[in-house]
Parts: structure tokens; C-alpha cells; sequence
């Protein structure tokens, strides 16, 4: 069994879903395919539930907007022979789209749960168009609404998977289509209560790899417009290439640390399994991607690759009554925990002195407003100094499955960063050593990549 993802890019229009329906065509053994929403579908929902929160009716332009893309598609793929059914099928899912709209319009409000409806409309549409053309083509399909079987919590925005209740009702799904092929909405969901949920933006990849998971599937292929995972962001290195094989701790960092072709979570339930999980690009269907597995990968280099987090903030929690002070990091996480601050990085040197804290910019000044409430007595008593706040910071990541043990490397890789000129501001390391993280002002941040790429990769 072979389960396949096509992102958004691999069916922005007829002639990509053509080539991609090529693609699966192509497969021999039995296959179960995901699909996300045509390229830009998904923003057009999310602006349309801001838009009709705001009571701004321009919303109903982003409904039309998203019929047009689609009839135009359909127009394409079938000429003159578009099923009656099929057009039916499509007013039906944009007329319960638009009143779900208009319902947020006349109450000007949007709660992650409505959006996560709002937003299912993606993938149910496209899922729908391309199952009909992949049976007008006479290759069997089925078209496959996830909500049936992938449970997770009631945290709209992000669910959390109930992995038992799902395995089992994917494969008794599966197996009632018989031998047709399932084609199945990612991203979406349902709690226990069969509403609507969603496993997070991009979550298309997880969707794919939980089903691989309950399948125990020979492979997962995750199908986008790049050749497969890169050694550093093309735009920015212009001689990154593809890095032919990660370990899944390689992968799992290049992903935590904004490598956009690998959803985070997606690597969990493949682990879980060691099923191997292909990167491979749709455009270009014979270059061989990128293969993360569960085994190192035998590399001439130290350094896997480079990726970074943009938009990022320093606090910087400073003074001499901190040392030895119990609770007092305790204090501080739960005080970010409360204000639901994600912390992205934590330094903290060994004096006791300072905690310097990474998060995303835009949860700083909750963040900051948190900890002054909750640090208020050792702020008046002077046991901390001073809550410092520096912004326009970027984490830059140095990766690499064998960097483990390498006596020197730190030094190698500071030296030319300070070659360049460059001023960190923060350096954390995690005990796998797989992993050097620093930062840097967001201003410097090319000439970083493009330097350490030149030092230690190529």
C-alpha cells in the first residue's frame, strides 16, 4: 500500500490536477491519495470568515471568487461532459458555505469553530471535483470525507488525534470501498461529537501520514513543487540542492525550524511505524526527492542543513536576587504557559544571572505583561533588575545527524560567524547535538546562511 499527498501547488489548476492524476496512474500497487485545497482556496475561506466577521460583505465576492476557480477547473477537465451531479454537488457545498457566512455576518463573530468549518470547504470541493474526473477517466475513485474517521479533541484550530479510534475506523473505511481509490480531504477532522475540526495549517501532510500509519503502508509520498527537501531556502542560498536522504531526527528538526515542505507533526504516526516518507515534486516527477527514514544517512558533510523561524523576540529576565532563588524559572514558564506564549527557545547562563526566553514577536507584549504581573514581588523587591525586550531577532539552525561528537565544530561555526561580522545574541544546543541554534538580527540573517553554506556544505 502506498498513501499520496498532493498539496495545493500539485492542483492549482486543471493541467496540474492532469498531471497529477498522471502521477497516480503511474502506480501499480493499491493507493489511498489525500488531497489539500487548489492552491489559494484556503486563504480565500480564512478571509472570507474575517471579512463576514467584520460585517464587511465583500465576503460573498471570496464565495464567487472560489466558484469561479472551481467551475473554470471543471470546465477544463470534462469539456462538455460535466455531470449534472457534479454541479449540483458544488452549488450544494458553496449554498451551505455562504449561510454559514451570512450566520457570522449578522452575529460579527467567528469562533475557531466556525472556522474550522469555514475552512473544511477546501479540501471538500477539490476532493469532490477530482473524484469525479478520476472516474470519468474510468480509473475508480472514491471520494472520502476524513471527518469520518480521523477523531480528534475539541480544540478547534488544532486537534489533537485520538490515534486508536482512528486507525481502526480508517482501515474498516478503506476497507468498504473495495478496490477503487479512496480519495480523501486532509487537514480536516471531527471530535467525538462528529464536529468539525482541523489538525492545524498544513496539517494535509498529517492527515497523509496517520493514514500510512493505520495502513501500515509501505511508503508515504508527500507530493509539492520542489524537488524535495533542500539544504537551506533557495531564495536566499542560491546553492542549496536537495539533500537525497534525512533521518527522521533530521527531518524532524529541518521542520521545527521552517523547512515548509515538512509539516512538523507529519513525521509522528511514520515514526511510530518506521514507514518511509518520500518528499517528491509533481512538476518533476522523475527526480528522486527526498527519503526520510528511521536510519542515518551516510553523508560526506558534518552539516545536514541550515533552516531558520523569522519574526522572533528576545526576553531577557535579568537580576542578581535570581541566583539561587527557588520556583523562579517554574514561575516564569508558567507565567508564558498562562499568557499560552509558545517559547521557541530557552538560554540560561550558569550563574544563575539571566533567562533569556525566544518566542514569536507577535505573542511578545502579551508575554512581557504576563510576567511583569506574576514577577511583581521580585520586581519590587529588586531580586530582577530589569525585563528586556529585543525585537527584528531571527533563529538561525545548523542541523546535522553527524555533528554528534565532533570536537571542534562550535568553535569552526562561531569563527565564521564572527568572520562576518555577525553579533548573536543567544546560543542554545540541545544534548542530541544534532542541533546548534542561534540568533541573529533579522538584518543579517542571508548573509549567515550563505556563509555557514559556503563553510560547511557547499
Amino acid at each position: 500500500m502506498k498513501v499520496m499527498k498532493f498539496g495545493g501547488s500539485s492542483l492549482a489548476d486543471s493541467e496540474r490536477i492532469k498531471q497529477t492524476v498522471q502521477i497516480i496512474s503511474d502506480v501499480e500497487e493499491p493507493v489511498s491519495i489525500i488531497l489539500s485545497a487548489m492552491k489559494g482556496v484556503t486563504n480565500l475561506l480564512i478571509d472570507a470568515a474575517e471579512k463576514a466577521e467584520e460585517g464587511n460583505e465583500e465576503y460573498k465576492q471570496n464565495i464567487t471568487t472560489i466558484k469561479e476557480t472551481h467551475l473554470k477547473c471543471i470546465s477544463e477537465l470534462f469539456g462538455e461532459n460535466i455531470p449534472d451531479v457534479l454541479l449540483s454537488g458544488i452549488d450544494k457545498k458553496l449554498s451551505e458555505l455562504k449561510d454559514i457566512l451570512h450566520g457570522v455576518e449578522l452575529v460579527q463573530e467567528c469562533s475557531l469553530k466556525t472556522k474550522d468549518i469555514v475552512m473544511s470547504f477546501g479540501e471538500r470541493l477539490n476532493c469532490y471535483q477530482f473524484t469525479f474526473y478520476m472516474n470519468y477517466l474510468k480509473k475508480p475513485a472514491s471520494y472520502i470525507d476524513a471527518r469520518t474517521f480521523i477523531k480528534t479533541d475539541s480544540n478547534y484550530g488544532k486537534g489533537s488525534v485520538n490515534f486508536q479510534k482512528s486507525y481502526k475506523l480508517i482501515n474498516e473505511k478503506i476497507e468498504s470501498i473495495g478496490n477503487t481509490i479512496g480519495i480523501i480531504t486532509g487537514f480536516i477532522s471531527s471530535d467525538s461529537d462528529n464536529r468539525t475540526t482541523t489538525l492545524g495549517r498544513n496539517g494535509s501532510d498529517y492527515t497523509a501520514s496517520l493514514i500510512g500509519a493505520a495502513l501500515d503502508a509501505d511508503v508515504v509520498e508527500i507530493w509539492t513543487d520542489v524537488d524535495g527537501v533542500l539544504t537551506a531556502d533557495p531564495r536566499i542560498v542560491e546553492n542549496a540542492f536537495v539533500i537525497p536522504q534525512l533521518s527522521i531526527q533530521e527531518a524532524m528538526e529541518l521542520s521545527y525550524f521552517g523547512a515548509e515542505v515538512i509539516h512538523p507533526y507529519t513525521l509522528i504516526p511514520t515514526i511510530d511505524k518506521k514507514i518511509p516518507v518520500y518528499i517528491k515534486n509533481t512538476l518533476n516527477p522523475t527526480a528522486k526527492g527526498t527519503l526520510i527514514t528511521d536510519k542515518s544517512s551516510e553523508k560526506d558533510r558534518i552539516i545536514t542543513g541550515l533552516a531558520s523561524i523569522d519574526n522572533v523576540s528576545l526576553i531577557n529576565i535579568e537580576g542578581g536576587g535570581m541566583v539561587g532563588m527557588p520556583g523562579i524559572a517554574s514561575l516564569i514558564f508558567n507565567s508564558l504557559a498562562e499568557a499560552d506564549v509558545n517559547i521557541i527557545m530557552i538560554t540560561q547562563a550558569s550563574s544563575e544571572h539571566s533567562i533569556s526566553i525566544l518566542c514569536r514577536t507577535e505573542e511578545v507584549a502579551l508575554a512581557k505583561q504576563k510576567l511583569k504581573k506574576n514577577l511583581d514581588l521580585a520586581i519590587q523587591s529588586r531580586k530582577i533588575q530589569n525585563i528586556e525586550v529585543v525585537d527584528d531577532l531571527v533563529i538561525i539552525a545548523v542541523i546535522g545527524e553527524k555533528m554528534i561528537g565532533q570536537i571542534g565544530l562550535t568553535g569552526d561555526l562561531f569563527s565564521t560567524v564572527g568572520k562576518a561580522n555577525l553579533n548573536i545574541f543567544a546560543i542554545a544546543q540541545g544534548s542530541s547535538e544534532r542541533n546548534i541554534s542561534f540568533v541573529i538580527h533579522k538584518d543579517d540573517k542571508n548573509l549567515a546562511l550563505n556563509e555557514i553554506h559556503k563553510r560547511f556544505i557547499g
